[in-house]
């Protein structure tokens, strides 16, 4: 079996244990600060017993070493301040090393590291839904095309049910929503990169017989901005929302200029809009370019809701985050992405990709793709 570290036991460590678990081909150490939640997962009845549980503070270098020997791979489901120590001692401990963040300053820290890396080992940061699964979708759209001329990603984790002004409900880490809301986002217009503000953007759309806002979020494009520059005259990501979010979101970063006080607007925030795990993960993925002398326009829309998996409900964010991250390490140990190095979402094989028995989660809902 392989032997898998996973930091973070939290709604994504939870369902990457599960998802490896049930896979029945690991072997599993999960360590997080906190016992109450590595009781949670040692106790369950449906777990397998060759998963083990550690107590661990992430920010120990000593620490992390000590539970890293005796593993092959780390996949860190902790928030994105503690990876870069966490790279830094895989690379020491000749470990492959996953994560989920969307921070873009902690995804160049991660590459640094990567340069070191020996053969087999690999640094593949940004596996999750976006940016991950969002950059597999817009790369594979552009191979329809002789020339590609506009990318437009829209991803959202979205409550079934919104309720109240907000019409949102915490699906994931609080600390990532903020820095989606507060940081720079990156872009390509006009054939050039550029950074434009979040919550700026903004759009409607209509899909499934829903109507939809989208804004400008950091983080979601990945490396693609990288990858496609000068390649595309209009690249960009938006987070989607129900209509109304937006306004509410500007009240609170911009006019009581909550950005500068994110500790404060992330109390505010957990302590006032309840946790769902009754959601659906929205993605709409529109690429437009020139095929034979014509313009033509490829559109790959999906929906995926949260499910019930050995009797208990799985958020549709869990489940497409956790799968993301899983299908990477099984498309690695299969010798399906780059043998070394940093690995780029961007890189990974689109049919292959739905193909592995965790990202077919991603096309276990409604998924649509049409050109005009």
């Amino acid at each position: 079996m392989h032997r898998v570290l996973i930091l973070g036991a939290g709604k994504i460590g939870r369902m990457m244990v599960r998802l490896l678990s049930d896979a029945d081909d690991y072997e599993i150490l999960v360590a997080d600060a906190r016992a109450e939640s590595l009781e949670r997962i040692a106790n369950h009845p449906e777990i397998r017993s060759e998963v083990r549980t550690q107590t661990i503070d992430a920010s120990d270098r000593r620490q992390l070493a000590a539970a890293m020997r005796g593993c092959q791979t780390v996949l860190s489901a902790l928030s994105f301040r503690f990876n870069p120590l966490l790279a830094e001692v895989a690379l020491a401990e000749g470990l492959s090393y996953f994560d989920l963040t969307e921070d873009v300053a902690t995804t160049r820290l991660v590459r640094r590291f990567a340069d070191g890396a020996k053969a087999g080992q690999i640094f593949m940061p940004q596996c999750g839904l976006a940016p991950g699964f969002i950059s597999i979708v817009a790369n594979q759209l552009t191979k329809a095309f002789d020339k590609v001329e506009t990318v437009h990603m829209r991803v959202g984790a979205l409550p079934q049910f919104p309720t109240g002004a907000l019409k949102y409900n915490l699906t994931w880490s609080t600390d990532g929503l903020i820095n989606e809301y507060c940081n720079p986002c990156d872009a390509i217009h006009e054939g050039s990169r550029i950074d434009v503000l979040a919550l700026e953007g903004f759009e409607h759309f209509s899909l499934d017989g829903v109507r939809y806002e989208a804004f400008n979020t950091s983080g979601g494009l990945g490396t693609l901005c990288e990858t496609m520059d000068g390649k595309v005259r209009e690249l960009n990501y938006k987070t989607i929302r129900y209509q109304g979010h937006c306004d509410q979101m500007l009240l609170l970063v911009n006019e009581l200029r909550l950005s500068e006080r994110r500790d404060l607007l992330k109390d505010i925030l957990e302590y006032a809009v309840p946790v769902t795990f009754q959601d659906v993960v929205v993605t709409f993925c529109t690429v437009t370019g020139r095929r034979d002398g014509q313009l033509v326009q490829i559109t790959d829309a999906r929906k995926i809701y949260h499910e019930t998996i050995g009797g208990e409900n799985w958020s549709a964010i869990q489940i497409t985050t956790a799968a993301g991250i899983c299908a990477a390490l099984d498309m690695h140990l299969a010798g399906q992405l780059p043998r070394q190095g940093f690995v780029r979402q961007e890189e990974v094989d689109f049919n292959q990709f739905l193909a592995n028995r965790f990202g077919q989660r991603y096309q276990s809902q409604m998924a649509t793709r049409f050109s005009k």
